[in-house]
């Protein structure tokens, strides 16, 4: 089978030497891309381990957390994974977090929640809410985490089952 451009030895030379070029720019292109992403996430409090910074803002607020109207249990030890500690953490799982970082850095809800990897995939996003000091937020996950709050995100799962909720006897009479 002959492959078009390879036929004619000139033709050949030809496409070989368009595809290495392609090829050195595509690799030229992702290593600097990864190194140019390097440098620029090397600063987020939301990538890198905190084990060797020196943390001045520290915060912690309280989290309830209810699936399907069930209470869910936030585990311990969210945020430290192979000897790195992340910026938002969990030390014991009672539903206290905690955030920390160099300087005052605007953390919200929703972070915390991907940094466990929290299946927001998963949910109902227009059934689910924040609490924050038991009234509704406006952000949803994008509240802001506020030192000594109480927040309380009630999520709905996408095969949540509504008719458990209504009780389809007749009213005792």
């Amino acid at each position: 089978m002959k492959y078009p451009g390879l036929g004619d030895p000139a033709k050949r030379k030809k496409t070989l030497r368009f595809l290495a070029i392609t090829a050195i720019i595509a690799i030229t292109v992702g290593v600097g891309s990864s190194l140019i992403q390097g440098q620029i996430s090397k600063d987020d409090p939301l990538k890198v381990c905190i084990n060797e910074r020196d943390t001045q803002f520290v915060i912690s607020a309280q989290l309830e957390l209810y699936i399907d109207k069930n209470r869910a249990d936030i585990p311990a030890n969210i945020g430290f994974e192979d000897g790195c500690q992340r910026s938002l953490y969990t030390l014991t799982d009672d539903g206290t977090i905690y955030a920390e970082w160099t300087e005052e850095y605007p953390f919200e809800i929703g972070h915390f929640l991907w940094s466990w990897d929290f299946p927001i995939r998963d949910m109902e996003l227009s059934k689910s809410k924040i609490i924050v000091n038991g009234k509704e937020s406006p952000h949803f996950i994008n509240e802001l985490i506020e030192d000594g709050y109480t927040y309380r995100a009630e999520f709905t799962s996408k095969d949540y089952d509504t008719s458990k909720d209504a009780d389809f006897l007749p009213p005792d009479l």
